[in-house]
């Protein structure tokens, strides 16, 4: 039974996810000075793996079995790994807040899969308009660093159409997960496939890139992974694959639009990094998207 509204508790959940996922961009920031970026997911997805087959094998989860769901699963897999793969390449070219941008298109992406491949799950202009004002107001919290006069203008744009690639399989990988039978598996079936099939591309992908891979471990760096890998790739994305398989994908994804505005919060309260006055405006234009796509 799919709910066709967000209630109390997938609310509460949703936004806990959220702060989450900003706090995620600061742990991956102190954690760099030790650990380049894509072995940083690469290793996040290896140990996360370990920690889901325990906790499938305590749950009594069979982990090798036949559920007529591989080939998505894969597919799920490969667009995961991907999806981090580009935007960790897009942040060499082009600045956060720009990447930022293009990567929180992917709501309209799962919006239009949706429509195409969801049976059920239907937009009406309301709740469009909602996506476009949670979107605009993203546009106003980075708008204070969205232009460098120094900026190489062809490598700007390489970055942003890899954050955009990032964008479409993010929003793939939530469309896929929806209207294929990998729909019917249990969500740590579901977070098997693609921490499994990351957990092998993503360190290969680091060597073939030339990364530095682990410099040094540090009491930073080793708090910074251990957030990653057993609050935000296990516990956080375990969550979020139950709340897309009993809740509608698009009202879902929509919520994600809070991610970013966590993340500038936190920046400001761990990092000391700047907010703009614009930024209390912002959050407004958010929250008032989120409210009008979850309308029915």
């Amino acid at each position: 039974m799919i709910a066709k509204r967000l209630d109390t508790l997938a609310i509460s959940i949703l936004t806990l996810l959220c702060m989450v996922f900003g706090l995620q961009q600061i742990a991956v920031k102190l954690t760099l000075p030790d650990i380049s970026p894509v072995m940083q997911a690469g290793l996040r997805s290896v140990a996360a793996t370990f920690l889901l087959v325990a906790w499938m094998k305590y749950k009594g989860e069979t982990i090798f079995q036949r559920d007529h769901a591989e080939f998505w699963g894969i597919i799920a897999g490969l667009l995961f790994a991907g999806e981090f793969l580009v935007l960790y390449m897009a942040l060499e070219y082009t600045g956060a807040a720009r990447a930022t941008i293009f990567l929180y298109t992917s709501p309209f992406i799962v919006a239009l899969g949706a429509q195409l491949f969801i049976p059920g799950e239907r937009m009406r202009m309301i709740h469009i308009a909602g996506l476009i004002a949670a979107f605009m107001g993203i546009v106003l919290a980075f708008s204070d660093s969205l232009f460098s006069p120094d900026s190489n203008l062809s490598e700007t744009i390489t970055g942003d159409l890899l954050a955009l690639l990032a964008a479409l399989m993010w929003g793939a990988t939530t469309v896929v997960i929806k209207a294929t039978p990998q729909s019917q598996l249990s969500p740590s079936r579901v977070l098997l496939y693609q921490l499994a099939i990351s957990a092998i591309t993503l360190p290969i992908a680091s060597v073939i890139m030339g990364e530095d891979g682990v410099r040094q471990v540090t009491l930073n760096s080793g708090l910074g992974m251990l957030f990653q890998v057993v609050i935000v790739a296990f516990v956080s994305y375990l969550t979020w694959f139950w709340l897309i398989r009993h809740y509608q994908a698009s009202k879902i994804a929509t919520f994600s639009f809070m991610t970013p505005m966590f993340g500038v919060f936190f920046a400001w309260l761990i990092l000391g990094e700047s907010i703009s006055l614009s930024f209390a405006l912002a959050l407004l234009l958010v929250a008032s998207g989120i409210y009008m796509v979850n309308r029915n």
